[in-house]
């Protein structure tokens, strides 16, 4: 392998979890030696039971649109600002479901799948030890195939990599 890859994944949550999944499979696909390292939130996304939901409020821009109105009136979709969204009850549960809906409409594969796909294709991933112990974590509670580290080591990573990404 001649390129090497390393991705830092900070965020545990569903969109979030998307982006070191598909850039790690995908560099892997094409001969890159890829290292990912799972910190804070994104540590989550090693466990065994993945719970990943959408949180509208982190991410403004999330195009969240709710049909509103007389029934005249609801081929038309209205923004639901971040204020309101935070006080609806449920309201990442419905977002969660709509996008896992919308995910498996277009075919795009699972959280769970990406995350397999990267190890059978060689894709190392780190977690970090210091979180582990930060949230209480038990080490059997993640899959296996991973190694805790402190942040040394994957520094020692980085360092010989020529592509480092933060998610």
């Amino acid at each position: 392998m001649g390129t090497k890859m390393t991705i830092i994944a900070t965020k545990g949550t569903l969109d979030w979890a998307y982006p070191p999944f598909i850039l790690g499979s995908t560099a892997a696909s094409l001969d890159f030696d890829v290292t990912i390292f799972f910190t804070f939130y994104g540590l989550t996304l090693l466990k065994k039971e993945i719970t990943a939901q959408v949180s509208p409020l982190g991410n403004p821009a999330m195009p969240m649109k709710m049909p509103m109105g007389p029934k005249w009136f609801r081929n038309i979709n209205w923004n639901i600002p971040n204020i309101i969204q935070a006080n609806i009850p449920g309201y990442e549960t419905v977002a969660t479901a709509l996008m896992k809906k919308t995910i498996a409409n277009v075919g795009v594969a699972s959280i769970e799948e990406l995350r397999s796909l990267c190890l059978d294709a060689g894709v190392k991933m780190m977690a970090c030890q210091m979180t582990v112990d930060l949230f209480g974590f038990e080490q059997s509670e993640f899959i296996d195939g991973i190694k805790f580290v402190g942040a040394a080591s994957y520094l020692d990573v980085a360092s010989e990599s020529q592509i480092n990404l933060f998610t």
